[in-house]
Parts: C-alpha cells; sequence; structure tokens
C-alpha cells in the first residue's frame, strides 16, 4: 500500500520515517512537553536553579542541553506557543498546561538567545552561560529522574492510546529531538514498577493530575512485564 510504499521511499532517501495519528503535537511535541515544563514547575517551586536543573540533565541525563538552555535556543514565542497549542487542542489537559513564567518571559520579549535575553543573559558582556558546574548530587539526581519519569510516563501513555508504536516512539524521539536513550527503553532499564512508584510518588505528593500515572505503567508494572519483553536490560 501507500504507507509501505512512501516507508521505502524516505529509507532510500536515509531517513527514517515514524508513523502517528492525526493528534496535537503528533510525537514529539506531545511527549517532549515536561522536559520543559516540569522544569519550570520545580524552578517555580524553588526546587532547583535553573543551572542546577540544566546541570542535572545534561550530567546524569546524557541530554546535549538542558531545559532552560533548550528553550532558549528554540526561543520562548516559539516554545510557549507550541505548549500552548497542545494544551488548548487537548482541551486543556493539565498535562499540558503553560506557565506563567513562560509567558512572562514572551511578554517582556525575553525570547532566548535570539533577543540576548531569556533565562539566561546573551547580551555583549554578560558573563558566559555556565550550567555544567558541580552541585548537590542527590538534588540533582532528585530533578532527573523527576523529569525523566514525567517523560517515560508521557512515552507510556503514547503508546497506550495508540498514537504510534512502541518502535516508532523511541526513533522519533532519539532520532528526532538527539534524546540519549529512547523512553520505553529506558523505563525497561529503571524498571516499569520502580517508574509507577515515582509517578505516585509525584500524584500522592500535589494531587494533580498532571501527576497521574499512565495506565500502561500500571498494566505493565502489575503483570510484571516490560516494554521490551526479547531483550535483556
Amino acid at each position: 500500500g501507500m504507507p509501505a510504499t512512501l516507508h521505502e521511499l524516505m529509507l532510500s532517501w536515509g531517513k527514517y520515517p515514524v508513523q502517528a495519528r492525526d493528534t496535537p503535537g503528533f510525537i514529539v511535541n506531545r511527549i517532549a512537553r515536561p522536559f520543559y515544563s516540569e522544569s519550570i514547575r520545580m524552578l517555580e517551586e524553588g526546587l532547583g536553579t535553573k543551572e542546577e536543573i540544566d546541570t542535572a540533565m545534561k550530567t546524569i541525563g546524557g541530554f546535549r542541553m538542558g531545559p532552560f538552555e533548550l528553550m532558549d535556543f528554540i526561543g520562548h514565542d516559539v516554545n510557549y506557543a507550541v505548549t500552548e497549542s497542545v494544551w488548548t487542542a487537548c482541551y486543556f489537559e493539565p498535562r499540558y498546561q503553560p506557565s506563567f513564567t513562560q509567558r512572562r518571559l514572551v511578554d517582556a520579549g525575553w525570547l532566548g538567545r535570539k533577543s540576548g535575553r531569556g533565562f539566561y543573559d546573551y547580551r555583549l558582556g554578560a558573563s558566559p552561560v555556565e550550567t555544567t558546574g558541580p552541585g548537590d548530587s542527590e538534588k540533582l539526581r532528585r530533578i532527573y529522574e523527576r523529569i525523566v519519569v514525567m517523560l517515560i510516563n508521557e512515552a507510556a501513555d503514547a503508546l497506550y492510546y495508540n498514537i504510534a508504536s512502541r518502535d516508532d516512539i523511541d526513533q522519533a524521539m532519539t532520532l528526532g529531538v538527539n534524546y540519549p536513550k529512547g523512553l520505553l527503553r529506558w523505563a525497561d532499564e529503571w524498571g516499569i514498577a520502580t517508574c509507577e512508584a515515582r509517578m505516585d510518588r509525584l500524584f500522592n505528593n500535589y494531587h494533580d493530575p498532571r501527576y497521574r500515572c499512565s495506565p500502561m505503567l500500571k498494566s505493565l508494572a502489575q503483570q510484571g512485564e516490560r516494554f521490551y519483553p526479547n531483550e535483556n536490560i
């Protein structure tokens, strides 16, 4: 059929095509939201500085850029607009709710690198942005675990709702946005029960529906299953 023909054509171009249902944000823009929103939420709560959060995600998580660096690089006008459009298109799903913090940056014209200021200061003469300094290792680990488990939960939900296949979800995040590893594979490495427990702990702390655990994680944990059952971790 046509999808298979297009798939082969794109492979011949050296590209890796993925298939997704027609849903807001498709794969990447939907699953990546917590990378930004959870980072801002922790900043707002005083659970870490922007430098600590960026350091945690780069040094422990293996991401090429920290969330605040990346938002400054993308531009807050663009990043905020994507978050708001996914949130609105999903009928105000709490997991995608935009933040006042980022909205204020947009309103002030602090759009990131392109305007000279964002979360960091890029103007001539400003101190160079330094996001990989030493820090409280336990604090950094908590930051990293909270953001990654939220990303894992989002990826699990995308699979649960048949937005894309397991392999396409992990390939989209690694090849499309350069994540250090596929989120569903990451979940297997941590252990599904560990992911479920971390999500439940967040929900019990906040009673905010943004922290509800995906039924996919709950189901796999109850059955003692994994996303990649035939592979050694």
